[in-house]
Parts: structure tokens; C-alpha cells; sequence
């Protein structure tokens, strides 16, 4: 039987809490520490429920003396601290009462048949965050992010997934050439496509190439895609929020697979 280490923490010192606060500083931190900070019971439920095994969990006094204590105890170690130490080391405006360590999985191989959305150069963090969220959603098993996107496990893109991130094959800081290993179709968007995205049977599994909010996938990117498809917009707007775009993709895809 595992034996959960439960200690106090009253020093803002505290070589954990000054690690943490690196990882809250600096949004691609864990790649060089290997861990990620997760704050929130959503998060962390989130975590658990994937086979996921925190290294330790942190909480505040007030949190401990809750129901939230029982999710504390599902990592090995717990640190049980004042609510402004947990506020110290907090990304968020509202600080939780609960957050995890967790292990950062590192570099990945991708997958070459795997339903893949390629990110190009997507800059806002909750842009990516929703991307993932909605691939994981619509049954896209694996992200790719070339050289120039958000890291995928930055803190504000670990917010938007709302924990989609644990049911995803990441791979990230690619460069395009690597985008030849895929031996599924890339698909692409465009407003100027004569072909509507609900007028083509798409293929299945397939990637989704999303490019940057301002500029577009860049031309060398373009040109590995198979096809270049029309997101229907009646009410006349030029374009779509990329985040927005992308769950419109993603869904026909899924819509389109349920119903063959």
C-alpha cells in the first residue's frame, strides 16, 4: 500500500515554491525543467482520469480541511501551505486552492497514420489551447506545432485545453520538412477555395493544417497540402477566429465519419 508524505510549507523560500514560480514566469520553462504546474481540481481531475500520475500535489490549509483533500491524496506527496504562498505561486487572477506537479512527457515520436491537426506558427495561447480541446473532442488523436507556435504546455495553453491535453499525442518545435513523414492527406483552408468543406467527402484520418492568426500557413506549407477547402460563411465576414475555424473543420470531419 502507498504511503502518501505530508508536509507544511511556510516559507515563500521554499525551493519547490521557487521552482513553480519559474514555471508561472516563464511560458516554456518546462522544457527545461521537465515538469508542468497544473492548478485547478478540474485540471487535476482531468489528469488522474487519464492515467496520469502527479509527482506531488500542492494545497492550501483551508483546501485541506475540504473534499479537496481526498484529490490532494492521490499523489504521492502533499504540501500543505497558506493560501498566500498558493497565490504566490499561481497563473491565474483567481488563484486555485489545489494544483499538481506533473511529469512533462518530453519528445515524442509522431505518428505518421495518426487523425492530426498541424499547427503553423498559431501565436495566441488560447487559440491553441481551444485547438487542442476540439481535437480531442472530434476524435483528432495527435498535434504537430511547427517552430513558431505557443508551447503547447505553457501555462495559458494548459488553461484553454481545459485538460484536453492529456488525451493527446504533443509533439512541438517541428520544422516543416518533417511534415513529409505524415502519409495522411493534409487539408487546408482557404476563403478564396471554390469547394465548400461540406461539399467534399473528406478523407479519414486526415490532418488539418492551421496557420498563423495574422499571415496564414506559410506558402511551403500550402503546397504539401492535397486540398484547399471553403468554410461556408453566409453572413459575409472575411474570415474566422482560428480557433473558431478549426472546430468547424474538425466537427465535419467527425460528422462525416459517424455517418458512412
Amino acid at each position: 500500500m502507498t504511503t502518501t508524505s505530508v508536509k507544511s510549507i511556510s516559507s515563500r523560500d521554499n525551493p519547490l515554491l521557487v521552482r513553480l514560480r519559474k514555471l508561472g514566469r516563464d511560458p516554456v520553462a518546462y522544457r527545461k525543467q521537465g515538469e508542468l504546474w497544473i492548478e485547478g481540481d478540474h485540471l487535476c481531475r482531468a489528469f488522474l482520469q487519464r492515467g496520469g500520475v502527479p509527482l506531488q500535489a500542492l494545497i492550501s490549509e483551508e483546501a485541506w480541511a475540504s473534499p479537496l483533500r481526498d484529490l490532494a491524496m492521490a499523489a504521492p506527496a502533499v504540501s500543505v501551505l497558506p493560501a498566500a504562498l498558493m497565490a504566490g505561486i499561481s497563473t491565474l487572477e483567481s488563484p486555485a486552492p489545489i494544483g499538481f506537479v506533473v511529469p512533462w512527457v518530453g519528445v515524442v515520436d509522431s505518428l505518421p497514420d495518426a487523425p492530426t491537426v498541424v499547427l503553423d506558427r498559431l501565436q495566441d495561447a488560447g487559440n491553441v489551447g481551444t485547438v487542442l480541446r476540439s481535437a480531442s473532442a472530434f476524435g483528432f488523436t495527435q498535434v504537430l506545432a511547427l517552430k513558431g507556435t505557443a508551447g503547447l504546455w505553457s501555462p495559458k495553453v494548459l488553461r484553454a485545453g481545459m485538460g484536453a491535453h492529456f488525451g493527446l499525442s504533443l509533439i512541438e518545435g517541428i520544422e516543416i520538412e518533417a511534415l513529409a513523414a505524415l502519409t495522411v492527406p493534409l487539408l487546408a483552408t482557404s476563403s478564396h477555395a471554390s469547394q465548400a468543406i461540406d461539399q467534399m467527402a473528406l478523407p479519414w484520418p486526415c490532418a488539418w493544417v492551421l496557420g498563423h492568426e495574422g499571415e496564414g500557413m506559410s506558402a511551403a506549407v500550402q503546397s504539401l497540402c492535397s486540398h484547399a477547402l471553403r468554410i461556408p460563411q453566409p453572413g459575409g465576414e472575411e474570415s474566422l477566429n482560428v480557433g473558431a475555424a478549426a472546430a468547424v473543420c474538425l466537427y465535419e470531419s467527425a460528422r462525416q465519419r459517424l455517418n458512412r
